[in-house]
């Protein structure tokens, strides 16, 4: 008989406080600690489905200790933990995470997929970022959304060192002037193409056309994602996550007709609906002086756009942190200048400083 399928997020805290939680408690009570899930994997989301089980999945989770705790006491504890857990939680091996990805991603070998690490050195690796230290401007701008969100999505499961609540209250939504910046620089991306859909199909460049028509429809979604405050996730579940917003049911219906339309002019006029819902949803958070919601044509070529620039400018005329607006004005944050798995999964690589006061 197939194990019944429990959401990963379920499992992971069945296996810290069936398992780890009464080892340490038995081996080592005076141990504090803090533990949870919070990167790493389609049930940190909650999007996890009995799919998900084939790889990289199963009972596993972070425990944090102190930033004083010595090498030798990870070792400790990694060595009770391989030799005590029981070798299944309802009916999953300990071990099923342990793939080699989660080797790479836990650091702990095989037995068990439970990270051992201080969280300074956890968030050093996820975010390059000393969390000792309030996150800077750039810092804030050079933070994967992706990897925001699961940090905020994941599950607290013991919060001994009192550090991750505070933590993940600091990462919950960006600074007041870093989001009016990053949804400046989203319309900006819209601004850039907005006409290019229509002169695509003008000269009978079809597939051109489609291309451009998604580009929109992704940037389009990913503002309703800044305009509600809500961190995106990685393009696998950006459809799912979407879908939970407020914006979308409204929204959803036309963007999927942007995307079956046969023709650069039905796929004009559903861009366009979308574009006047997006400006009503911008009026609606009173940030700016209210804009015009209407298309127009672009000059006087026959493409209705919505004059994103328009918004652009508002917004950054709202901006008054200095390093903020020390910032290159439409760059953006990473997510805005690269779709790059390698580049999220390698920050270490990035010169902060060198991109963002160049």
């Amino acid at each position: 008989m197939e194990t019944p399928f429990i959401k990963g997020l379920e499992l992971s805290r069945l296996l810290y406080e069936e398992a780890v939680a009464p080892l340490l408690a038995e081996h080592l009570p005076e141990l504090p600690h803090s533990a949870g899930l919070l990167f790493h994997g389609s049930e940190v989301l909650g999007f996890d489905t009995p799919q998900s089980r084939d790889h990289d999945w199963g009972p596993r989770l972070q425990l944090f200790l102190a930033e004083s705790a010595t090498e030798t006491l990870r070792s400790e504890i990694d060595t009770l933990l391989r030799r005590d857990l029981p070798g299944e939680i309802h009916g999953y091996p300990i071990d099923m995470a342990c793939g080699e990805e989660a080797r790479v991603t836990m650091g702990q070998g095989t037995g068990h997929a439970v990270m051992i690490s201080t969280l300074r050195r956890f968030v050093q690796h996820v975010l390059v970022w000393d969390y000792a230290n309030p996150p800077t401007a750039v810092d804030w701008i050079t933070f994967p959304q992706q990897h925001l969100r699961s940090i905020r999505s994941g599950a607290l499961f013991h919060d001994g060192l009192g550090t991750l609540t505070p933590l993940r209250r600091t990462l919950d939504t960006y600074p007041h002037d870093v989001w009016l910046y990053l949804m400046a620089a989203q319309w900006q991306r819209i601004s850039e193409e907005e006409h290019f859909m229509g002169r695509c199909g003008q000269i009978g460049d079809d597939l051109g056309s489609r291309l451009i028509a998604s580009r929109l429809v992704h940037d389009i979604m990913g503002l309703c994602f800044l305009m509600e405050r809500r961190y995106a996730p990685y393009i696998k579940w950006y459809g799912t996550a979407f879908a939970e917003l407020a914006s979308a049911e409204a929204l959803q219906p036309i963007l999927t007709e942007v995307l079956q339309a046969e023709t650069w002019q039905a796929r004009e006029r559903h861009l366009s609906a979308a574009y006047e819902r997006l400006a009503a949803l911008h009026n609606a958070l009173s940030i700016t002086h209210p804009l015009p919601t209407q298309v127009k044509p672009f000059h006087d070529r026959p493409f209705q756009v919505i004059q994103a620039g328009r918004f652009v400018d508002a917004l950054r005329a709202r901006i008054t942190d200095p390093n903020v607006l020390a910032l290159p004005p439409h760059l953006g944050g990473l997510d805005q200048w690269t779709d790059s798995t390698e580049v999220y999964n390698n920050l270490t690589r990035l010169d902060r400083f060198t991109f963002a006061y160049r």
